[in-house]
């Protein structure tokens, strides 16, 4: 095996919550150095979302992972920081706009102290604009993007995702962006400024609906379950009370699933032809499916699907996913001994598989500021430095 195809890139990440912390894991995953820093008194809020363990924040376990985690106060410690960049490759930062120019920390300053710096600025809305000082989160993001007008029930409100989704659709952009980056800088020698807002890489996944409204006003309505692109589409309860993902993107498994559930002659319908006409007739369609399946336990309606070689999926909660054997056979879950837990914990792995240079999970999310004297000797400073620094609030 080569080494981990990101080895020999740090990455200083100072930033909070979940797109830009996501995003540096994504890094971690696959090889990169990553150093974390936290406020000294002022701990990521990441630790305390989600469930926890004696006190210990379990979400953390996986968003921290991989990472050397250092405190700083970057309002106070700017030398120090200025020589933690001048080391690192990749700064992953979330502060609003105009913050680190406040302390003299602006992207004029970091470049100027490694000049082959990229420099990952993310926030909600962006480094320009009207909005760009607001404070902001990924729920704004999902509804100014459009993705809660077009999600619920169609006489029910906008509904918001229970999970960081547009946070997480940025962390991915803002990895690619980076390695983009770091792409162009092979090229040139030199970094530059990524400037990433939580409210663009949600719309981009939005599909086609800008264009859309500009070429003939088409306004995408709330559909619930189903899609305006195909049917049936929906979740459909089995006789057993479990329930189970039915799609029908393609126009062989649409004809494949209304023969197996006994309506061959849909088939035949002029408006069956296309997806878009088929989801004009979603009532009978799903009339059609539901009365199957809901006649029905789970393990034979997946078997008859699977026999038909037609799209199903189950509607796993987290003990669904976890005994599930596909995500097994992947290895999509994987267990990481930690001391502060006294065991294993487990999480979600990388997020693909390399043949040559796999990513690996080393360790999980640690306590606040374990490695920071580790990280500060790497730049000189002496112990007796340190505890001054320490004494004064700056670390």
């Amino acid at each position: 095996m080569r080494p981990a195809a990101l080895d020999g890139v740090k990455v200083l990440e100072a930033a909070t919550l979940f797109a830009g912390p996501l995003a540096a894991t994504f890094l971690g995953d696959f090889g990169a150095d990553v150093t974390k820093i936290e406020h000294p008194s002022r701990p990521d809020a990441a630790r305390t979302h989600g469930a926890s363990k004696d006190g210990v924040g379990l979400w953390f376990k996986t968003l921290g992972r991989n990472k050397r985690l250092a405190t700083l106060d970057l309002s106070r410690g700017r030398d120090v920081f200025l020589s933690l960049v001048q080391q690192n490759d990749v700064l992953v930062e979330n502060f609003r706009p105009g913050t680190l120019e406040r302390w003299g920390l602006g992207p004029d300053v970091l470049l100027e102290a490694n000049p082959r710096l990229v420099i990952a600025r993310v926030t909600a809305f962006g480094q320009v604009g009207p909005w760009s000082r607001r404070p902001g989160f990924g729920s704004l993001a999902e509804a100014m993007s459009g993705f809660a007008a077009v999600t619920g029930e169609p006489d029910g409100p906008p509904t918001l995702p229970p999970f960081g989704l547009a946070d997480g659709i940025t962390a991915l952009a803002t990895a690619y962006a980076v390695l983009v980056a770091l792409r162009e800088r092979d090229r040139s020698g030199a970094g530059q400024v990524i400037d990433m807002a939580i409210i663009e890489p949600i719309l981009m996944m939005l599909g086609g609906g800008i264009t859309a409204y500009q070429q003939t006003g088409y306004v995408q309505p709330r559909l619930g379950n189903r899609s305006s692109n195909n049917a049936p589409r929906n979740v459909y309860r089995t006789a057993d009370g479990r329930w189970v993902a039915v799609s029908t993107s393609s126009q062989s498994i649409a004809e494949r699933v209304v023969t197996l559930v006994g309506r061959p002659d849909l088939v035949a319908q002029p408006w069956f032809a296309t997806g878009r006409e088929r989801a004009q007739h979603a009532d009978e369609l799903d009339e059609a499916v539901g009365s199957w399946i809901a006649a029905r336990p789970l393990d034979v309606v997946m078997a008859e699907f699977e026999k038909a070689e037609a799209a199903v999926g189950p509607v796993h909660d987290i003990r669904g996913i976890v005994s599930d054997p596909q995500y097994a056979a992947l290895g999509t879950i994987v267990s990481v001994d930690d001391d502060e837990l006294g065991g294993p914990v487990e999480m979600q792995n990388v997020l693909f598989r390399l043949s040559e240079s796999p990513g690996e999970i080393k360790w999980a999310g640690r306590p606040h500021g374990a490695n920071t004297d580790e990280v500060l000797a790497e730049i000189g400073v002496t112990p007796g430095q340190l505890a001054a620094l320490r004494a004064a609030g700056v670390v």
